[in-house]
């Protein structure tokens, strides 16, 4: 069974190259970048097995797909330019042979820094990654995107090593854009929260993060993540009432 593998790229140079050196299982890899102004294509138009498309930003899901549309073959497995695929994973998706399910998920190893993060609800963190495009494409959400398929998904063994964030300034650095694009959904989607909301979201989100996925158990930075998502949320949802509100001035 050929495989395509797909990465959308911006400014991924410290990333790229590690991730295309894992991906030596697939037959071809397709790269979208939306405008770098780094090596990104440079590294990428090294790589043997790379086609490297440039095309302007459409959103997470609506860019996934596009990348798809572009392969010579129908099995794709997607990736962001921030993983890596472990031996075991490269193992799994080997001896899958186009015969069972359509789609298959993973386990994500996510990192704070040098720390690969267990609890808080950071693993297993499933993410349906190899499928059929024939059968199965990304939802076209802004941020947040995920496959969309309604049969029986499989499951791949081995992790997809994901260099998560590089600490707390790279946190903060993308929330900012993170939480703007989730409160947009939000808005889309025809949600009014208003301030219970933004009063008792933001604290459910630390108490689930830190007890009930006992982050407590990551010590200090269990503490810090939990802080931190309980203010992306804060944000989220506040910038969605700002948003709402600026619309019906508008009417």
């Amino acid at each position: 069974m050929k495989i395509t593998a797909t990465i959308i790229t911006l400014n991924e140079e410290s990333f790229i190259g590690d991730c295309l050196e894992s991906l030596d299982f697939a037959d071809e890899i397709i790269v979208v970048d939306s405008g770098s102004s780094d090596r990104t294509a440079e590294i990428c138009r090294a790589h043997s097995r790379v086609r490297f498309h440039e095309h302007s930003w459409l959103g997470f899901g609506k860019q996934k797909n596009l990348a798809a549309s572009l392969a010579a073959n129908d099995w794709i497995f997607n990736i962001d330019a921030d993983e890596r695929v472990s031996p075991g994973l490269r193992e799994s998706i080997g001896r899958v042979d186009g015969d069972g399910p359509a789609c298959y998920r993973v386990a994500r190893e996510n990192y704070f820094g040098a720390r690969w993060i267990r609890r808080c609800g950071w693993y297993p963190d499933f993410n349906k990654r190899l499928y059929d495009r024939r059968e199965c494409a990304f939802s076209e959400k802004s941020v947040h995107e995920s496959i969309d398929y309604q049969g029986k998904v499989g499951h791949l063994q081995g992790n997809l090593v994901h260099r998560t964030y590089s600490g707390l300034s790279d946190y903060l650095k993308r929330m900012e854009r993170y939480s703007t694009l989730a409160a947009e959904e939000l808005v889309k989607a025809g949600k009014k929260p208003g301030l219970p909301q933004l009063i008792f979201k933001p604290f459910f989100t630390f108490f689930k993060m830190y007890f009930l996925k006992l982050g407590f158990l990551e010590g200090y930075l269990g503490f810090v993540l939990s802080m931190l998502y309980s203010h992306y949320t804060f944000y989220k949802y506040g910038k969605a009432i700002e948003l709402n509100r600026a619309g019906q001035h508008d009417r």
